[in-house]
């Protein structure tokens, strides 16, 4: 490897802005080259942070075709997640892959077995992990104070909080709150009690705000669910109860609420406010451990840990310093897959309105 990692980002629009200005504070990196299908899009992202030697490309492929970048950022709309990401793990790159990993388990395995093939890392951007008191749910968790984990309640929600551009085009997100925010409930949840396989999936989503001119500007195009919820039977004999909201009549949805057989565990979000009512980034205002001491229900408040840096640089320093190591990948696609098979599962069972089995084949 050259004294630099060279990197090239697939997709320049606006969680390609997080990547990029994560990337410029790493003396070790050098971005060399971006790609946008919007011509001139590219040219103008590079030239915004002052790369401009940097090459610009209107597809893809090109920048795949450079056997001098190393790894690369995919911050496409979902319906490209999964092409560019092979495409670049076929021409021998690294890849960090923007949440969700894609929007469908078929594309999911398909991802996985380019990686297989290809040796090389492919991380998925999930940056809640690495906030402290995310962390600490999952200690709490492994030490095993709470005995058997039985049910899982999770949301996340906006009061009003739809978001625009690509995100509400059906062609080009797939999923619209399940996607957005959805994926990185799942990855809390699922996260913090082991990864367990996913086995069935009940669904309902909605569009009621979405929809209706007196919310939103847009309704006209907006194609997407803007709520859904979940009743999902994991490994383990264990229920995870979820929902997400883009827009609602109610402040949050719910805590983040973990079940176990000799004590329960409950983080609560921050005062809600007309925008944001969520815990799914981390931001938590009070941690509190439900067990019984001396034959009574008892409420112990635990400390909070802060978090020190931004999380979103983390995630990306965390990338690029396994890549350099030859290490592995921090948020490997062996999870993200039970993840990705969830909200497959979602979007099936909605439609259908039924329960969905789900099944993950050998990789």
């Amino acid at each position: 490897m050259a004294d630099k990692l060279r990197i090239g980002i697939i997709g320049t629009g606006g969680i390609a802005h997080a990547h990029a200005n994560s990337y410029r504070q790493m003396p070790d990196v050098e971005v060399v080259a971006g790609a946008d299908i919007i011509p001139g899009k590219a040219r103008k992202f590079l030239d915004e942070f002052g790369w401009t030697d940097a090459a610009a490309y209107e597809t893809h492929e090109e920048l795949c075709k450079r056997d001098d970048i190393d790894a690369v950022s995919v911050c496409t709309y979902n319906g490209q997640h999964a092409v560019c990401a092979i495409a670049a793990l076929e021409s021998g790159k690294h890849v960090l892959l923007e949440k969700p990993m894609c929007v469908t388990l078929a594309e999911g395995i398909d991802i996985m077995r380019a990686e297989k093939k290809s040796g090389k890392i492919l991380t998925v951007g999930f940056q809640p992990r690495y906030n402290n008191n995310c962390r600490k749910i999952k200690r709490i968790v492994e030490s095993g104070e709470l005995g058997k984990i039985y049910y899982v309640q999770i949301g996340g929600s906006r009061r009003r909080g739809i978001p625009g551009s690509t995100f509400i085009d059906k062609d080009k997100a797939v999923f619209g709150a399940i996607g957005d925010l959805g994926c990185y409930s799942l990855d809390l949840s699922l996260n913090s009690i082991g990864y367990p396989k996913p086995l069935s999936v009940s669904a309902y989503t909605s569009d009621f705000f979405g929809k209706n001119p007196k919310y939103y500007p847009e309704a006209d195009r907006f194609s997407v669910d803007d709520f859904s919820a979940a009743f999902i039977r994991l490994e383990g004999d264990i229920i995870l109860d979820y929902r997400m909201a883009w827009a609602m009549h109610m402040d949050i949805c719910s805590d983040f609420i973990i079940l176990g057989t000799d004590a329960g565990l409950k983080a609560t979000a921050p005062s809600p406010n007309p925008l944001w009512g969520s815990i799914i980034s981390g931001d938590i205002a009070g941690l509190y451990l439900m067990h019984d001491q001396c034959g009574e229900p008892v409420t112990t408040p635990l400390s909070l840990e802060q978090t020190r840096g931004d999380i979103f640089f983390m995630k990306v320093r965390d990338f690029v310093d396994q890549v350099e190591k030859g290490g592995k990948a921090p948020i490997p696609t062996s999870q993200i897959i039970y993840n990705q098979a969830i909200l497959d599962a979602m979007l099936t069972s909605a439609r259908e309105k039924c329960e969905v089995k789900i099944k993950i084949p050998e990789i």
